[in-house]
């Protein structure tokens, strides 16, 4: 299986996740989730993968999240999947699905760990180093 990233080209952590995948010699499959969303049923896939709550997978900042009153923890997993499903903007990012298992890549270094053959050491847009054997950061 290619890797597979649910993308979003305007955030800095999953362009420096894209790039960690293609630094390794892969072609990921990029779905700009924005413009194709995931349906419900592949969204709860994915977070039965990644093995997290949707509360788990909101994405607060930059999102309708307050105004929508998303930080209620009276709201049920379906209130929140119904929200991500009406605002794919509230679906945190970068998602990867290899055959090793599917992440959040938040820091975008947790994609190391999904490649067969992981870049030894990668520089972020930021200029931070990381290392995939973990060994700390430059």
């Amino acid at each position: 299986m290619k890797p597979l990233i649910y993308h979003n080209p305007d955030c800095g952590t999953s362009r420096n996740t894209l790039a960690m995948i293609e630094a390794s010699g892969e072609m990921p499959e990029v779905i700009e989730y924005l413009e194709t969303p995931p349906t419900r049923e592949r969204l709860i896939e994915l977070i039965s993968m990644i093995g997290i709550t949707p509360r788990e997978l909101l994405r607060r900042k930059g999102t309708p999240f307050g105004e929508l009153g998303l930080d209620d923890p009276a709201l049920s997993d379906e209130q929140l999947l119904d929200a991500m499903m009406a605002h794919p903007i509230l679906i945190n990012r970068p998602i990867v699905v290899t055959d090793k298992g599917a992440r959040l890549c938040r820091p975008s270094e947790r994609v190391l760990a999904l490649l067969a053959s992981p870049v030894a050491t990668f520089t972020k847009e930021d200029g931070e180093v990381v290392h995939a054997d973990g060994a700390g950061h430059e």
